[in-house]
Formats: C-alpha cells, structure tokens, sequence
C-alpha cells in the first residue's frame, strides 16, 4: 500500500533495520529473505534521498536522517498496533500475552516470585521475559521494546508515565564470623574495611553508596566487584570483606547464608523502587491489568513499607477507574 508515494511496508523493513542494524538479522524478523530486504534498502534510500545506513563490518550504521526517523516510524508503528491490532478486550484467563520486564536481580528476588505465582494461577497463558537493566533502558521505552521498568525511581526518565512501588533502604552486611564487622559500624571502620560491591551493565555502573562516595570526593577498598547485588553474600563468607545492599535482600539472604545486617554509617536516604512503562502503553487493557497487579503486590511487601504515593497509584490504576 502506497501513502503519499511511500510504500508503507518499508516503514517496517526501516525499523527492523534500525532495531536489529544488521540486513540479516532485520530479514529474518520481518520474514522477509535478504535479497527482498536489500531491495528494500534500496527503495527506501531512494524515497528518502539518503543512504540511511553505512556499513561498518556486518554492521549498519544509520545517518543522521535515519536516526531522525526511526522514533516517528516506531511510534506509528506501536500506535497502530496498540489502537487497532490488539484493540480486542483483554481477558487474563485467556491471554497468550508475554510481558518484557527490565527488572534487575534485587526486585526480581525480593519482588516478582509473588507476582509469577499470582500470575499463573490468573493467567497461566500469561508469560514473562525478565531482562537485565539496560545502560540506556529510555531508548527500549521509546521504541516499545520493553513492557515495564523497574528500578530506583531518581534514575528513571521523564518521558514515560510511572507510578511508585515500595522504599528501600541500603544496609551494610559481613559474614558473622567476620571479627572486624561489629553491630555499631562506624563511618572510619566502614572506609578501612575491604568491600564487595556490585557494578553494572556494560559501563559498569556503580550502585547508589558509591555515587554517594564519589559526589563527596571518597574512596574506599574495593577488593572485589560482582555484576549484582546477589553475587555480594557468597564473595563475603569466610571472609573480613564487608558489602553493602538493598535491605530486603539482605533478610533475604540471612535467612539462609550466616550473614551479619547492620545499619549503615552513611547519610543515605531510602530510595523508592517504581514501575514505568511506554507512554503509547498507557490505555492497553493489558498493560493496565499487569500494572494494577504490580501495584497491589507493592502494597503488601513485608519489610520494606509501601508508600502512600503507592495506595494512591494502586487506586488511580485500577480497572475499574
């Protein structure tokens, strides 16, 4: 189908070469074969006036023009989908719905063990696809890719509606037959004291305590660094190395692992965990049931207390609102 002179399904060959940036890979996600994709490039360069992609090994990379395009067209693209495709009532105890969630090891511990049972008792068609939290988690937002994000709301973009979770706080932990680890943990001590420390992602991003340490100017022994919070208690037992983690994954971890929690010696206010989704996700029926069930949870966790921004997003995203 033509609009305007443009064929409109090379809007699709577009944005599965700027997902996938490589012909082959893009080919086989739209189900076309290589030859018909090239073609594709082909008229697309020729609509546009403008090479769109340079190749850099198997690589494509886009030109500015594409780069300029590729949020309109995946916009479009989700709108048509989200308001008409999937427009069907949303029925849980039917739905085949997979739900793409950037979550990271803490939350999914302490969090969605709950919520996947909830969910195959509701929904047991309903699956899930938990996904390491990307260094530039905004863009999957953007483009659609990913469901929901969870994480630490200060670190979340403006661009998305979200709503809040539960507040957590960071603890310090050692193994209890660590001597050097007492109960009143002292901001000397905790400096002095070799640490584990989780860093993440591909740029390695540090977690909030070494944010903390790094505005003011500090630097403590790092001896070890893990890729999540729950490689920290393993990396301490049997040894004088201390870590420090969200609280409700510490109790988590002490009830099995002989760790000793204390409060820790820093000026570190709780965070609140929140969920966002894409802002073109706000009215899909299913997006809303998920929601409300996240929510609910939220208001129930055990240790670390549901905030009132929680309650009243519980009631603002209820089904029958």
């Amino acid at each position: 189908m033509r609009f305007k002179g443009l064929d409109l399904n090379l809007l699709v060959a577009l944005d599965a070469l700027m997902t996938e940036r490589n012909l082959t890979a893009a080919a086989r996600r739209i189900n076309l074969s290589q030859p018909a994709m090239s073609a594709a490039v082909g008229r697309l360069r020729s609509y546009f006036r403008d090479d769109l992609f340079a190749m850099r090994g198997r690589e494509l990379v886009p030109t500015p023009r594409a780069e300029g395009l590729a949020g309109p067209i995946r916009e479009a693209l989700l709108h048509i989908q989200l308001s008409i495709i999937s427009r069907d009532a949303f029925n849980p105890a039917l739905s085949d719905r997979r739900f793409r969630i950037g979550v990271s090891d803490f939350v999914m511990v302490v969090f969605f063990q709950s919520i996947v049972e909830r969910v195959a008792r509701e929904a047991p068609g309903v699956a899930f696809d938990f996904l390491p939290l990307a260094d530039d988690p905004d863009e999957l937002l953007q483009r659609g890719e990913i469901d929901f994000l969870v994480l630490p709301e200060m670190y979340m973009s403006r661009s998305h509606p979200r709503a809040t979770l539960f507040e957590e706080k960071l603890v310090c932990v050692g193994c209890r037959s660590n001597k050097q680890f007492s109960r009143k943990l002292t901001f000397e001590k905790y400096m002095s004291m070799g640490h584990v420390a989780a860093k993440f992602g591909r740029t390695r991003r540090p977690s909030i305590e070494e944010w903390f340490l790094i505005e003011h100017g500090l630097k403590r022994r790092i001896e070890v660094v893990v890729q999540s919070f729950s490689m920290i208690p393993p990396m301490l037992l049997g040894t004088a190395r201390i870590g420090t983690m969200p609280s409700l994954l510490a109790r988590h971890y002490g009830k099995t692992t002989p760790l000793r929690i204390v409060d820790l010696p820093l000026p570190i206010p709780s965070f609140t965990e929140a969920v966002q989704w894409p802002a073109l996700h706000n009215t899909d029926p299913a997006s809303i049931w998920m929601r409300t069930i996240l929510l609910e949870q939220a208001s129930r966790m055990p240790s670390a207390r549901a905030t009132a921004a929680t309650r009243k997003a519980l009631v603002e995203h209820s089904p029958s609102k």
